[in-house]
């Protein structure tokens, strides 16, 4: 199996994800849970499944990506026909960026037909989650078909950005429909807390059947004279659903050697990613970081341990309460409750820190006090400067979520 799948981890864009923090990263760079990048996860899950043939096609401000690729993730062999390798558009047919994800796909078609490949699986790589992609691939070679589609149960209005999928028997995907936006859908009814399945950016494409259906819609690219911008659940799967055997595999099943969390998510605003990384820090997070052999692997700085000093004026201890700390913070006679820190983060004596999302390098400055925030990396926070306390003021300079969280890209 481990040389029988190709994967391609689509890295291309900002996504419906958390702006600002995409401004100068791909959605799929973003930090999360206090060290990793969004895509960690998905690129952890191909290290467990023992599936290392790995292409990432990569477009928008991409850097940031590039270098953590480069820097956290060349652990694979080459001589053992193991690779994680970042694609950018080649443009090899014209000097077209990618439109979209099945068109990125399109145009890393002679890496699909150059593979030994007999599957290729897709996946997104700005989802959180933890998922057993052999077993998947092994549902799929059972299955005999030509597309299986994984799919997760959701009540009430759902991601907001998935299609949902409708089975017939025997897991048989009979139709799709398009993403109903989350403040646009209809809540409070009784139909709404009903069970229903949506797709989560994972498919698997028989290798044969995937490099006819690029030629039928290349065709179709032509006699419109522009590029297909494809969704692929509903303007690729779906089509073909009724004449071939496409299947749903349940995320969060037994099978596999991940423990069944059945967590997933897209981070698809602001409030979802600081939901997010808040809901690691609960007595029992839905999202287990914890398996011994299902870590998440990253990039780590050599920095030394984090640690707690007395403040160089006051004297008092700095403390922290229900927090993740990350390598190289120090907390100088400042307080952290509830917060998620990255790498050397530095709370100055006074400095109140709560119910925060702290990214590398950030000062934040002696008796400032900062709640509810978001702050991006290498951000000094002035002295006694307090955020989060008037979100009147605070929107005159900085963005604010609807549920009033700021996100301090830079001091004005």
């Amino acid at each position: 199996m481990r040389t029988e799948t190709l994967i391609l981890v689509l890295a291309i864009d900002r996504g419906a994800g958390p702006a600002p923090l995409t401004e100068h990263r791909t959605k799929a760079a973003v930090p999360f849970g206090g060290k990793f990048r969004v895509i960690d996860f998905t690129l952890a899950n191909c290290l467990h499944s023992g599936l290392r043939q790995v292409l990432v096609l990569t477009q928008y401000k991409s850097h940031s990506l590039h270098k953590h690729l480069r820097d956290g993730w060349s652990i694979f062999n080459p001589e053992l026909r193991e690779f994680i390798t970042p694609v950018p558009p080649q443009m090899r047919e014209s000097q077209e960026w990618y439109a979209g994800p099945f068109d990125a796909i399109r145009q890393n078609r002679y890496l699909i037909e150059r593979s030994r490949a007999s599957q290729i699986l897709v996946l997104d790589g700005g989802a959180v989650y933890r998922m057993d992609y052999a077993e998947l691939v092994r549902a799929h070679a059972e299955s005999k078909a030509q597309i299986t589609v994984a799919v997760r149960a959701v009540t009430g209005r759902g991601s907001g950005t998935q299609a949902r999928v409708e089975l017939a028997e025997g897991e048989r995907v009979v139709g799709f429909s398009r993403p109903v936006p989350v403040e646009t859908s209809v809540g409070g009814s009784t139909a709404d807390e009903a069970e229903r399945l949506e797709t989560m950016g994972v498919y698997v494409f028989d290798r044969r059947f995937l490099l006819e259906e690029m030629t039928r819609l290349e065709q179709a690219r032509r006699d419109l004279g522009a590029v297909v911008d494809a969704d692929l659940a509903v303007d690729v799967v779906a089509p073909v659903a009724a004449e071939h055997r496409v299947v749903a595999y349940r995320f969060g099943q037994d099978r596999g050697r991940v423990t069944p969390d059945r967590y997933w998510c897209d981070l698809a605003s602001i409030d979802a990613y600081y939901q997010a990384n808040m809901a690691l820090l609960r007595a029992e997070p839905p999202l287990d970081l914890y398996q011994a052999d299902w870590n998440i692997h990253t990039y780590q700085g050599q920095y030394p341990p984090a640690r707690t000093v007395p403040g160089a004026t006051s004297g008092n201890e700095g403390i922290f309460v229900n927090s993740m700390l990350a390598a190289g913070t120090v907390i100088s006679g400042g307080g952290v409750n509830h917060s998620v820190l990255f790498p050397k983060v530095r709370v100055q004596d006074g400095a109140i820190v709560e119910a925060s999302i702290l990214f590398s390098g950030v000062v934040v400055g002696h008796g400032a006090h900062l709640r509810n925030c978001i702050v991006e990396k290498d951000v000094v926070i002035p002295p006694r400067t307090q955020i989060g306390h008037d979100l009147k003021a605070d929107r005159e300079r900085f963005t604010v979520s609807e549920k009033g969280v700021v996100v301090v890209t830079k001091i004005p």
